[in-house]
């Protein structure tokens, strides 16, 4: 069964402020479900929440942590961040380099409202690319 908004549409899904989700990047193309949207679901076990600009300090930080995002992977049509390049993060992942003093900076407005479930809206507020 899926949920709808009682006229049979899925509801549009939420950013972090309330508002509709905006797309985060199209090149690369980014999002669970490679769409450019920081968009979740049941299948999206890593909740690919928290649009980012990387760095290269997040990017040594995820490769340290096993997760290369630098490195192509052409069989995954991943072509490897840099810096500056935008990307939908883990929200875990974002929090734990906030932690850690080196949590890349968020697009709100592309911000899913389920990664509130796992950091302060303060938190992502003081990290913001945007004027919120």
């Amino acid at each position: 069964m899926s949920i709808t908004n009682g006229n049979g549409h899925k509801p549009k899904p939420k950013n972090v402020l309330g508002g509709e989700l905006k797309c985060c990047c199209l090149k690369p193309l980014t999002g669970f479900y490679r769409d450019g949207f920081c968009q979740t679901g049941a299948d999206d076990v890593g909740s690919h929440t928290v649009c980012t600009q990387v760095t290269d300090e997040f990017l040594e930080f995820s490769r340290e942590r096993g997760n290369d995002l630098s490195t192509p992977r052409p069989e995954f049509n991943f072509p490897g961040l840099k810096n500056g390049d935008k990307w939908c993060l883990c929200v875990l992942r974002w929090r734990e380099a906030l932690e850690a003093g080196c949590a890349p900076r968020i697009i709100l407005e592309a911000t899913h409202e389920a990664a509130l479930k796992h950091v302060l809206l303060k938190d992502l507020q003081n990290y913001s690319l945007t004027s919120e």
